[in-house]
């Protein structure tokens, strides 16, 4: 039977989660130049749209219809067929509102890969990438671990999304940032975070938005949402402060954006754990994670994988952090279903390296095919000229921030030779 309460509490935690994208978009925006803010934000928003459609036409059935024990779904539930006001099995909220809060995580995490390649892709062909994505990687990885596929079967556990989403988001924008190329100026000059305020109250609204996230992961109002819920508040928090500490002995300052990075790392690295460890366990989490994510971090500039946003150090790696975490510190007395290796059950631990081993290869390699065939259909980076200029006024003729009233002459390149628009910026 249906349970207003857990229904009354997933319907919040989807709103929450749906917010999320947006606020993706602003913590993204703060962190790219002026000139390419709009455009930023604009990829974040495309998914509310783009992704939205192709999860309620075929996504969800790709990832919650049949295949039990196996790689990838049916269509039978395609275009929502037969998706109503029934209960979903294991739970006591409908379907249709399982459909929803499912589909806010595909949005949410086709927005995350543009951190990879933003300043630099055209918008059109990132539409096309967003649909592709979110029809044939998400609802994959998602089956894998959420709608009976072989993962779960063999016995991983993956509380929120540390498969689906964290490192599906990680490591298919590691393929895309090599596909695509690095920017213009990469190397060359210092490519600086225009606003840190945008990416600090997009941080915060993004942790605020995890609690529905990771809270309503457990589909009711009960025992599990709290320990989510709390675990959601306590290891960002453990992760924020080790952050600081690790700020303060490499250069002696903490940085707004090393902060705002810290509490995203915190969040993916507790979100597949969040049901399955201890209060006091997720505190440990969180001050572990901070380690591996901040030296990718740090280090990846100093490479040629112009990665931009570090979509793989906050999320990928701490999405693996998270899932082996639980191999090692799950506890049955908490989550009514698997000890780790910490509790006397070593075999936990092997379901969980399946994962690490298997998830990050399909999000590479499917993301990677993805763009390459869409670049033999058309060019999907602007060209040197219009990365200079900048991609908000390129891609949708606008700016983020209109200075003076009148008309802006820009020049971009067209073809072989040269175009001028005339822009009314005022």
């Amino acid at each position: 039977m249906i349970d207003t309460g857990d229904t009354a509490w997933m319907l919040m935690a989807t709103a929450l989660v749906l917010m999320m994208t947006p606020a993706l978009g602003l913590f993204y925006a703060g962190l790219v130049r002026s000139k390419n803010t709009l455009n930023t934000f604009m990829m974040s928003i495309a998914a509310l749209g783009v992704a939205t459609i192709c999860w309620a036409f075929v996504g969800y059935s790709i990832a919650f219809s049949g295949g039990e024990g196996g790689f990838i779904g049916n269509l039978d539930l395609a275009f929502l067929n037969g998706v109503g006001y029934e209960p979903r099995d294991g739970t006591a909220i409908p379907e249709l509102l399982f459909m929803a809060f499912q589909g806010s995580f595909c949005i949410l995490t086709a927005a995350l890969v543009s951190g990879a390649v933003v300043e630099r892709i055209r918008f059109g062909p990132y539409l096309i990438f967003i649909a592709l994505w979110s029809t044939l990687v998400y609802p994959v990885m998602a089956h894998w671990a959420f709608g009976g596929g072989f993962l779960a079967t063999a016995g991983t556990l993956d509380f929120a999304g540390g498969i689906s989403v964290e490192m599906a988001s990680g490591f298919s924008a590691l393929a895309a940032a090599l596909l695509i190329g690095a920017r213009k100026d990469y190397g060359r000059q210092a490519l600086l975070p225009h606003n840190s305020v945008f990416v600090l109250l997009g941080a915060g609204l993004l942790w605020f938005g995890w609690f529905g996230f990771n809270g309503g992961s457990g589909f009711a109002a009960g025992e599990i949402g709290v320990l989510a819920f709390t675990n959601t508040l306590l290891a960002p928090a453990c992760t924020l402060v080790a952050w600081f500490v690790l700020d303060l002995l490499r250069g002696g300052k903490v940085t707004a954006v090393g902060a705002a990075t810290a509490v995203i790392v915190g969040c993916v690295a507790i979100t597949p754990a969040a049901g399955y460890i201890s209060p006091i366990w997720a505190m440990v989490l969180g001050t572990i994670a901070a380690i591996p994510s901040y030296l990718i971090i740090v280090w990846r500039p100093r490479t040629r994988v112009d990665e931009t946003l570090d979509v793989l150090g906050a999320h990928g790696v701490a999405g693996i952090v998270g899932i082996i975490f639980i191999g090692f510190f799950a506890q049955e007395s908490w989550n009514g279903i698997s000890d780790g290796l910490l509790y006397g059950n070593a075999a936990q631990l092997g379901h969980q390296l399946l994962a690490v081993l298997v998830a990050p290869a399909y999000a590479f390699v499917s993301t990677f095919l993805i763009l390459k065939l869409l670049s033999l259909a058309a060019p999907l980076r602007a060209s040197g000229r219009e990365e200079a200029v900048g991609m908000d006024v390129v891609q949708h003729g606008e700016e983020a921030y209109v200075s003076g009233e009148g008309a802006l002459l820009i020049k971009v390149g067209s073809g072989d030779g040269e175009s001028e628009k005339l822009l009314k910026t005022g």
